[in-house]
């Protein structure tokens, strides 16, 4: 599933276990019943947003007992029998409203083996986009799913838990003039079994979890293509088919690739990819039948920009991705969810790269990998392996620690094992656990076998320790260099508490293309290095691993970083230097001196990081409107330059070039406030909302931003005219996002007022408050409102985004303004938002301390300007 990311806190994750009650891990399920079959028939009523289900499971009794005990939420029971002797046994139900789970008693022992449960039921398409529910456009309802994590007991009841695999043969009953989808095939299509309604039977499936059920009922249409012999489509709502093609035919190159990497051929008779109007979610890997925000699948091609068309590729790539890792082969319970994906965030880049090479996919990695980074060195972080048997824990395992740590962890350990040796592992982990489950110590037993190297103790160590290490580089000797590692934060307050070791494989810069690496797992020691005209500690900048060197160490590989450095290497160092600036070990100097070192880089990637921070300068540090103007003085005299000697747009510009230009104009707009470049945004914009074609999409994309923050009310209303009636979705998300951009108060009061309307759908509405809270010239009055109008607020958001929210407060970065939150939200309480609170405390303190720290450097670094 593609999910934002949120990261939680393992201090308070440990402290919750240590008191962790009973009541919590007796939400499991006894492990005393196993589904072994599904026979399932829903009927749904789009109008009444209603349905009705009859259901028969084949189960096994591991012993004799009077009772069974499944999942179930929101269902109402109209029967449950089972046979016994050729005679119908019913069973009274009990419900347990908070476990979600229902106890059928049969007043009777039942015996050891296998019995059928037949249940009769009803039960509602809700409006949380989640379980059964109802997905709407302007013209109609449809009825579709969204069970991950513990959502199918909403549309049947099951034993809701990964390891319960069964086979499932679905069959649906829907309107005469509407059509449905699920996991495999359609079988039979045969009117009835009342007039005006025909029932649908699908093909059964393979052994799987119940999570990984989809059933989808509408008038979608699709197009179709193919891939190694396997049926594809790509469905939408009729009025969006044609924006099908481009994912089309992502996926059909991502198909042979996975056949050919993994060498086990896609597992199931057809691939269905399904862009929903409502859903949550970035995507979902349903076997067989992937569903999607309509943004992550549909895009014009001729018009897209280039972030539009990536996005597109890497989410197609990483739901395909799960059909192999996690679908066909699944975690045995979620503490494991990152071997489902870490895995495809890191998969979901090779095809992509192998698709589009000139897209320069591995820079991407690379800032990703610094994101991770800074993420995971906050006060809030947990382990990659997290305890969770609640809904609500298992829930908040869908953050960047499961995402993006373990898939670098992955990127770290195929660098130091070889390509090929980690696709055999790979291959051989798949092989040996074809539809069951699978545990951690299962994969990196495999890779170790296969590469006779310690990947066991590495990955071990990642997916135990919460945090990352720093690797001190000094007094480097011919053929060695002195290192010693400790927990890394971000907060100079934030001191290593006791011995923490990674077994750290460091891969130095040996020349050109090469590396050469050893694995670093005690406190302090001696390293082999290279031979080398400088010292470089994370060559092919794929270990996860901050690193810092002696002063003549680094000064030496600032004066190589251009003609000696890979862009992704310069990415990782960039990285590391800002993040030495946040823990107060490196000035507010070294880093501007650093990115303007930079400043030509033909990477946008590079460029971007360097300008990211800097805008960090601006927004976090400086404190004065004088201060950010003189920031603003330094990026037109460093970074205007380079932005004019791109010239306009050509078709005949690389992908790459178009990109630097984009983020060039962006920077120089936003934090350097250039008034050539704002006039310009606004021209390019008119001319692209008017016609698409006429500006390139890549560079129109900043244009719009820099409009809208410096737009008046006209381009207000022409946005959100654009958001309401466009049919292009990649169109119409952008100009309803820009609505939270505007810095008039007037105009920010309407955005906000217009996002908790109910005209927004709630789906979008929790990051247009986000995007508000953010904004450093609209979080003030955005607050403000929010406090203003809290029942509107909560009313817009679904049980799980209300977390959202809360986080968007982390930019603030002034005491009262964090007491205030924590007030607010102590007395206004937000579904599983405990951690989201925490983190956003963490995250201004962080501020509050980098802003007492660096202030004053920025001060006289500004003086000796």
């Amino acid at each position: 599933m593609s999910v934002s990311p949120a990261p939680l806190f393992r201090g308070a994750l440990f402290a919750a276990l240590a008191t962790l009650s009973l009541s919590s891990y007796a939400q499991r399920l006894p492990q005393s019943v196993h589904p072994e079959h599904y026979r399932l028939t829903l009927a749904p009523n789009l109008k009444d947003a209603t349905f009705t289900g009859s259901e028969k499971i084949d189960v096994l009794l591991d012993q004799p007992s009077d009772s069974i005990t499944l999942n179930s939420a929101e269902i109402k029971f109209q029967s449950v029998t089972t046979e016994l002797n050729g005679k119908e046994v019913k069973a009274d139900v009990t419900e347990d409203a908070a476990k979600e789970q229902a106890t059928f008693n049969f007043n009777r022992t039942l015996p050891a083996g296998r019995l059928t449960l037949t249940i009769a039921y009803t039960g509602i398409l809700n409006d949380q986009l989640r379980g059964f529910y109802l997905s709407k456009t302007a013209k109609r309802n449809y009825a579709v799913t969204q069970f991950e994590a513990t959502d199918a007991r909403r549309a049947f009841p099951s034993f809701d838990e990964p390891a319960f695999k069964a086979t499932f043969d679905v069959t649906l009953i829907v309107d005469k003039g509407d059509t449905a989808i699920s996991n495999t095939n359609i079988v039979s299509d045969t009117p009835g079994p009342v007039i005006g309604e025909h029932a649908i039977r699908f093909a059964t499936t393979p052994k799987m979890s119940t999570y990984l059920v989809a059933f989808l009922v509408g008038d979608f249409q699709c197009t179709s293509g193919s891939s190694d012999g396997t049926p594809i489509r790509a469905c939408a709502t009729p009025d969006k088919v044609q924006y099908t093609k481009f994912a089309l035919s992502a996926a059909e190159f991502v198909l042979h690739y996975y056949d050919t990497y993994f060498g086990i051929k896609y597992p199931m008779p057809k691939l269905d990819m399904i862009a929903l109007p409502d859903f949550e979610a970035g995507a979902m890997e349903n076997f067989g039948a992937i569903t999607y925000r309509e943004t992550d699948l549909l895009t014009d091609e001729k018009t897209a920009s280039l972030g539009a068309k990536k996005t597109v590729g890497i989410v197609v790539a990483h739901e395909m991705a799960h059909q192999w890792f996690g679908d066909m082969v699944t975690m045995q319970w979620w503490n494991n969810l990152w071997l489902n994906e870490g895995f495809a965030t890191w998969m979901e880049n090779r095809p992509v790269a192998a698709w589009h090479p000139e897209w320069n996919i591995p820079e991407d990695v690379a800032t990703d990998l610094n994101n991770t980074l800074n993420l995971d060195a906050q006060h809030t972080t947990r382990t990659i392996r997290a305890e969770a048997n609640t809904p609500d824990e298992i829930n908040e395992m869908f953050d960047g620690i499961t995402y993006g740590k373990a898939g670098a962890m992955l990127l770290m350990v195929e660098n130091y094992e070889g390509e090929e040796t980690f696709r055999k592992g790979v291959h051989n982990y798949l092989s040996a656990h074809m539809y069951g489950n699978a545990t951690a110590e299962d994969f990196w037993n495999a890779q170790t076998e296969v590469s006779h190297k310690p990947i066991d103790k590495i990955m071990e160590s990642f997916v135990a320790e919460p945090g990352e290490p720093i690797l001190h580089f000094e007094n480097p000797q011919p053929g060695s260099v002195s290192a010693s590692q400790q927990r890394f934060y971000l907060s100079p307050s934030m001191k290593a508490q006791g011995a923490q070791a990674w077994a750290v494989p460091v891969c130095f810069k040996a020349d050109a293309n090469g590396a050469d690496c050893e694995v670093f797992s005690v406190a302090e020691g001696s390293i082999k290095t290279p031979q080398a005209p400088f010292l470089f500690a994370n060559a092919r900048g794929k270990g996860y691993y901050r690193s810092s060197y002696s002063e003549d160490v680094y000064t030496k590989l600032v004066a190589h970083v251009e003609d000696g450095l890979t862009p992704e290497e310069r990415i990782s160092l960039l990285g590391d230097q800002w993040a030495q600036v946040r823990a107060d070990k490196a000035s507010v100097a070294s880093f501007l001196q650093l990115a303007s070192a930079v400043k030509s880089d033909d990477s946008s990637a590079v460029v971007e990081t360097a300008l990211t921070s800097v805008g960090s300068i601006s927004n976090q540090i400086a404190d004065t409107q004088e201060e950010r103007q003189a920031l603003a003085a330094w990026v037109r005299t460093n970074f205007k330059p380079a932005l004019d000697r791109l010239g306009a747009p050509s078709a005949a510009d690389s992908p790459e070039k178009r990109e630097l230009r984009a983020t060039l104009f962006r920077s120089v707009g936003n934090i350097g406030k250039d008034p050539d470049v704002i006039a310009e945004a606004k021209i390019i914009s008119a001319r692209y909302l008017a016609d698409q074609s006429s500006v390139d999409a890549t560079l129109a994309q900043p244009a719009l931003s820099i409009a809208a923050a410096n737009g008046d009310s006209a381009f207000f209303d022409q946005l959100q005219t654009i958001a309401e009636t466009s049919p292009n979705p990649e169109l119409q998300e952008r100009a309803l996002n820009l609505l939270a951009a505007f810095q008039d108060p007037a105009l920010e009061r309407r955005a906000f007022a217009y996002t908790i309307s109910g005209k927004v759908r709630n789906q979008d509405s929790p990051y247009l408050l986000v995007a508000m809270l953010r904004g450093p010239q609209t979080r003030e009055l955005a607050w403000q409102l929010i406090q203003q109008n809290w029942d509107q607020v909560s009313a817009q958001v679904t049980k799980w985004s209300g977390a959202t929210v809360v986080s968007g407060t982390s930019s603030f970065c002034s005491a009262e303004r964090r007491d205030e939150i924590i007030d607010f939200y102590s007395t206004h309480k937000v579904h599983a938002a405990e951690r989201a609170l925490s983190r956003a405390k963490d995250q201004m303190n962080d501020c509050i301390e980098l802003r007492a720290s660096q202030g004053p450097k920025l001060k006289q670094w500004i003086a000796g300007q």
